[in-house]
């Protein structure tokens, strides 16, 4: 026995099989590229053609219950041998047949080699202990990759020698792996430990018992779609890239792979994550991410005529090929993890009857590989609607998500057990022992494997100074890193529409410059009319499962700007919609602000926000920087589509703007998934909330945040067209991504300020300096002088910054100066973190009416003044309700921030447990 638990001769039985199914599987997908050859040759219809691609896949499904049961009573050496070798002869016949009957009976035969899978698990899992048989079948199942040899060198090899050759080749390839195979490698140690103990093998009937299990066959439905349809897009992905794109056989092959390579290495990888974190966690990703995948690739193209006021408005969408592409590789890669996912319980639940049960569910998956390309073919017949498979596997994925979330939920509460002891798979329930229990959520699990669910963090107390010393700020700063990281991506793609419409013009986009100027005030609407209800979503969701999915959602405008900007004529109502949709960036800040507040302690509370804040609205400097530069560079080559040409002559790539956030966006939503805790005090119903609107300070509130965060957000949306009209002969872009830094930098670095001296102090301060910085912006714009009004904007972006802080720090301290003295504990705490929310919704909305208050100004004056001098008023009016209601003798925090005795600290009691 190995150290590691493995058998003796593991690793050579693990690669020998592994190569060994890997020339099966090009075998067993050989039609998929001869068949273009015999499709033109015998003038084939699409279903027949459909039938010939399948029938190997039905044989070598059909076969792999039998053969897993002969693979536990004689052992899968001999067995994967033979079977090799029959294949092998098979597949030599098809190059000698004449008619369509002859080829399927040849295919029939050629079947064979797929019904190998079940020998190799069978074979492979013997050698493995249980924590190790996850990985082990992964890297076996990756052999999966022989579709993609096919596709690589079949096509060369058809198109120089003829269809013939290629099975002749394959054939020959295939025996000689059988020789190799049988001679480098020995039998599993089960039946040598029986032959040596003289114990007969259980006889065939009972090796099928297992199957009376009902969880066994919803196994099976995973499987059909994670593998049948991972085999079926293999066979159908070369026709369609014919049809559909107009490809040759060779190109057609080479991209067919770009999906089966990925569906198949990365296998391996699913057989780890199901070792670490468990089947259902991978099962979950795996169906949701490849629901979204087939709903995408199901659109068929279509072309849309509005009938607007000034005439029709026509525009077409459809998925250009590179973007096809890149969905398929996305769609096989889950469907790797999941194809590892399915396999990793087999010989966990079932160990002496490995064969049998992974017979039947690799015999249903096989099945899916025959059933749904013939019904490709009909549905293509039926509705002459190329995109229909898809939408097939959308309806059948669905399916499978949904049976499988219904089964937990209903083993879990028909179990009556902690969900975090149940096994696994809790439909597996029935048949589990302890030692297949899945570990909870102590750190004391199994060596090597990671708690299968993160449950919400119970005993959470900041106030405890030795609680948090010691777990607290830890988690507390994790949280927080991440969530600023995520949060700077929002700012960035709330923002990209700053920098996009000021350079649409140039490169084709015949827009008004008060249709640019709603395109750069409609992100704010959108985000600040979101962020009413992100701010809510945290205490109902949990702050993890809720930064993931709105971190997430930013693929959508990523993709989408990517897209549109590459064709001048795309309508203005595709930029309205797409500006719209850049609001879920905008609307992440409310529930990121909210998420962090109940992790930090009150002395800490206004730094925590600060950072957080500070350093994700440097998401839009950030943005303001890199993007000039992005465009002006072909980043992503081929994949990122043709550039364009300015009226300058100069050469850009404006999607870059989009796709540049595209793997960030990925990695953050990673990170937020596995990173991020939830906290069980912070969970309330939005009644619970909801008391916040019958308090008079939560709308005082939200006046002061829209006087600092809104006058940050609205003139990062606005300065850099208003710059470049009002000063033309300067190339202002270069220089606008200074004001949010140095906004964003001011806030990140001022908070222990409000810490220190008290927020309300600090926020008087900041509007006195907004009102001479706006009195400084109108003087200079009057002067002409750029350099000027730049330095003014500056220092009122410092202002704003400062202020952005300082008004965070008064909320909670208003709210335990108010709410807290007479509510229960905590209370105080979760309505002042909804509050934060709250009013940072609607202090976005200045993001919206700044940049549509300088339009409405030059539209009607000629000038921006009217719109300044109405900034500078409503400034006078923050400052006075500063100094009225709370800084004055008498003022809520006049005593507060004076450092008078304070109130004792409120604390959240600790539920019984902890995580």
């Amino acid at each position: 026995m190995a150290a590691d638990g493995s058998a003796p001769g593991a690793a050579r039985a693990l690669w020998a099989s592994t190569l060994a199914f890997t020339v099966c599987f090009a075998v067993w997908t050989i039609f998929s590229i001869i068949g273009l050859g015999l499709k033109a040759e015998l003038g084939l219809t699409e279903t027949q053609f459909g039938l010939l691609v399948g029938t190997p896949v039905l044989t070598g499904s059909l076969i792999r219950l039998v053969l897993g049961i002969w693979s536990d009573q004689i052992g899968g050496r001999r067995v994967f041998a033979v079977v090799m070798a029959l294949a092998a002869i098979a597949t030599f016949l098809v190059s000698r047949a004449e008619t369509y009957p002859q080829l399927l009976a040849a295919a029939l035969g050629v079947g064979l080699a797929g019904g190998a899978f079940a020998v190799g698990v069978s074979y492979v899992s013997r050698f493995y202990p249980r924590e190790r048989q996850g990985a082990a079948l992964g890297v076996f199942g990756a052999g999966n990759v022989g579709a993609a040899v096919t596709k690589f060198l079949a096509p060369f090899v058809m198109v120089a020698f003829g269809w013939e050759a290629v099975a002749q080749i394959w054939a020959g390839v295939l025996l000689l792996t059988a020789v190799l195979f049988f001679v480098s490698t020995k039998e599993d140690p089960d039946l040598a430990r029986r032959r040596s103990a003289g114990v007969k093998p259980e006889p065939f009937l009972a090796q099928l018992k297992p199957l009376a299990n009902i969880q066994v066959w919803r196994f099976a439905l995973y499987y059909f779609f994670v593998f049948g349809a991972f085999v079926a897009l293999a066979l159908w992905l070369p026709r369609y890239l014919v049809g559909v794109y107009g490809l040759d056989v060779k190109a057609a092959g080479m991209l067919a792979a770009f999906y089966s390579v990925p569906a198949s290495l990365f296998r391996i990888y699913g057989g780890r994550l199901s070792d670490r974190y468990g089947a259902r966690k991978v099962l979950y990703w795996t169906f949701g991410v490849s629901a979204l995948c087939t709903f995408m690739l199901s659109y068929p193209p279509t072309d849309y005529v509005i009938h607007g006021v000034e005439g029709p408005i026509a525009f077409s969408t459809s998925m250009g090929l590179v973007p096809f592409v890149v969905t398929i590789f996305v769609l096989g890669f889950f469907m790797s993890l999941g194809k590892a996912a399915v396999f990793k319980h087999i010989p966990v639940y079932y160990p002496q009857h490995v064969g049998a049960v992974g017979g039947v569910v690799g015999m249903v998956g096989g099945l899916g590989g025959f059933v749904l390309p013939l019904v490709f073919g009909v549905l293509n017949d039926l509705t002459g609607v190329w995109t229909s498979c898809f939408f097939l596997l959308f309806l059948l994925v669905g399916t499978a998500l949904a049976w499988m979330h219904i089964a937990v939920r209903r083993m879990e509460v028909r179990s009556g057990a902690a969900p975090a002891s149940l096994p696994e798979l809790p439909e597996m329930e029935p048949i589990h022992d302890p030692a297949h229990v899945g570990p909870g959520p102590q750190p004391v699990a199994a060596e090597g494997v990671a708690p299968l669910r993160r449950p919400p963090i119970t005993e959470w107390r900041p106030e405890d100074p030795a609680f948090w010393r010691a777990a607290g700020r830890p988690v507390a700063r994790r949280n927080l890193w991440i969530s600023t990281y995520c949060l700077l991506l929002a700012f960035a793609v709330w923002m990209v529409w700053s920098v996009v419409v000021a350079r649409l013009p140039a490169v084709g986009f015949r827009f008004t410059p008060d249709q640019l100027f709603w395109l750069a005030a409609l992100p704010g609407l959108s985000g600040a009319t979101l962020r009413i209800f992100y701010a809510f979503l945290v205490p109902i969701f949990g702050g993890r499962l809720w930064t993931t999915l709105s971190t997430a959602s930013l693929l959508v405008p990523a993709f989408g700007i990517g897209y549109a900007v590459q064709d001048p004529g795309t309508p203005y109502l595709i930029f309205v919609v797409l500006a719209l949709l850049c609001g879920l960036g905008g609307g992440n800040f409310a529930s990121s602000m909210a998420n962090i507040s109940f992790f930090f302690p009150k002395a800490e509370k206004g730094s925590a926000l600060a950072l957080n804040a500070g350093l994700g609205n440097l998401g839009v400097s950030i943005m303001q920087f890199v993007v000039p530069i992005a465009v002006t560079l072909a980043l992503f080559g081929a994949l990122g589509g043709e550039g364009q040409t300015t009226g300058a002559g100069e050469r850009v790539w404006m999607q870059n703007a989009g796709f540049l956030w595209v793997p960030f966006i990925m990695a953050g939503s990673v990170l937020a998934w596995f990173g991020m805790d939830d906290l069980a005090s912070a969970r309330a119903s939005f009644a619970e909330q909801a008391t916040i609107f019958q308090r008079l300070h939560t709308w005082l509130m939200c006046w002061l945040y829209t006087g600092t965060f809104g006058s940050f957000i609205g003139f990062s949306a606005g300065f850099p067209l208003l710059a470049k009209l009002a000063f033309p002969e300067v190339d202002s872009l270069r220089y606008v991504f200074l004001g949010p830094l140095v906004g964003a930098a001011s806030r990140a670095g001022t908070g222990w300020l409000a810490d220190r001296y008290g927020g309300g102090r600090i926020t008087l301060v900041v509007f006195l300096g907004m009102i001479a910085a706006v009195a400084g912006m109108i003087w200079f714009l009057h002067a002409g002088s750029f350099w000027g009004f730049f330095g003014m904007v500056m220092l009122l972006f410092f202002f704003s910054g400062v202020g952005n802080a300082s008004t965070f720090q008064m909320i909670p301290a208003i709210w335990r100066e108010t709410v807290g003295r007479t509510t229960a504990p905590g209370v105080a705490d979760r309505e002042a973190a909804a509050v934060i929310g709250f009013t940072s919704a609607i202090a976005a909305f200045g993001a919206f009416f700044i940049p549509k208050a300088y339009g409405a100004s030059i539209a009607g004056t000629g000038a921006a003044d009217a719109a300044l001098w109405g900034f500078l008023g409503f400034y006078v009016t923050c400052a006075v309700l500063t100094f009225a209601v709370y800084i004055r003798p008498g003022g809520l925090l006049h005593d507060v921030e004076r450092r008078r005795p304070p109130v004792p600290p409120m604390t959240v009691p600790a539920p019984e447990g902890s995580r």
